[in-house]
């Protein structure tokens, strides 16, 4: 029970990985490839289960409870929504949202003869679409992507941790989709593409990054949605009161200039001020210490050659 309390750093989502009481190849190897994305935070049920998320979560909440997993992929086909894929998200034993989409195309892993990321890494997430900030359905879609691969909350990374990026882009995107849920305009396309990450050499200190595709490869169709509650998304969204210790140090609402964005990542502003390069101390080096030496002088004998001609000319007046 304890280890179930809220927390202030969550945990790492586990995803349970459920089977309609109808599955296709595309569907079964769809959910099999994202679960291995997933591992090691992954559940998968085995049997087939009579399940309607849209028409009855309870189900959902009660497989949450019990394995304590606050996420779920849905996995079914009909003949009215063939190759179909559900996301749910739970907080607090109760649904929380859902979306729901459709599998145009796929292709596995197998198919790309390239190397695989270890399972466990973190990914970089890249989304290339105006609309993931724009448009209030794809902006869910977003939330529930960050939810389900992002994993456990670190502090630093090192560079050679980096090993997979999982890019999500929109398209073709017709000119009249607008911010505004409109049911006459066809949703743009989500292209899920998955690369492992290449460092070579450069010449210099930061390596020559190249994306070598691994798959799997998903292009999936916006279908049925359900958003949060209000009320259930503002408790989901509130954030537990810091420690007075913790604001005391700079941790809390005293921190300035720093925001934490979706990945969980910590980014701050700095201000610096305006410098005084005047007493900057340069390295001396003879060669410029003899030309500047060699100008002082020059400028010297000026100074006296002007000084001795405002004197002739001035006992030339007497």
């Amino acid at each position: 029970m304890e280890a179930r309390e809220p927390k202030e750093v969550e945990d790492a989502k586990t995803v349970i990985f459920v089977k309609g009481s109808h599955t296709g190849e595309t569907v079964n190897n769809a959910m099999k490839e994202l679960m291995a994305l997933k591992r090691p935070h992954a559940i998968s049920f085995a049997k087939k289960n009579v399940v309607r998320p849209f028409e009855d979560s309870a189900s959902l909440e009660f497989w949450s409870k019990k394995n304590d997993a606050p996420m779920f992929v849905v996995g079914q086909s009909t003949k009215k929504r063939p190759n179909d894929l559900t996301f749910a998200r739970m907080f607090d034993g109760r649904l929380l949202d859902m979306v729901e989409l459709g599998i145009d195309n796929f292709v596995g892993m197998a198919e790309f003869k390239t190397p695989k990321a270890t399972p466990g890494h973190k990914p970089m997430l890249h989304f290339a679409s105006e609309l993931f900030d724009t448009h209030p359905r794809f902006t869910q879609l977003r939330s529930m992507l960050v939810d389900f691969f992002n994993g456990e909350v670190i502090e630093s990374i090192s560079l050679q941790g980096l090993e997979h990026v999982i890019s999500i882009t929109l398209g073709p995107t017709p000119p009249t989709l607008n911010t505004a849920e409109d049911n006459t305009t066809p949703l743009p396309k989500v292209h899920i593409r998955c690369y492992t990450l290449s460092l070579l050499a450069s010449g210099v200190r930061i390596p020559r990054v190249e994306l070598v595709p691994m798959g799997p490869s998903l292009d999936l169709t916006m279908r049925r949605h359900q958003d949060a509650d209000p009320d259930l998304w503002k408790a989901a969204m509130k954030k537990p009161k810091m420690k007075k210790q913790d604001v005391e140090k700079g941790l809390g609402k005293k921190r300035k200039n720093m925001e934490v964005d979706d990945m969980g990542d910590l980014r701050g502003r700095l201000h610096v001020a305006k410098q005084d390069l005047s007493k900057l101390q340069t390295r001396k080096m003879k060669g410029l210490k003899d030309a500047f030496d060699a100008d002082g002088e020059n400028q010297r004998k000026r100074r006296k050659a002007v000084s001795e001609e405002a004197d002739d000319d001035d006992s030339g007046g007497e």
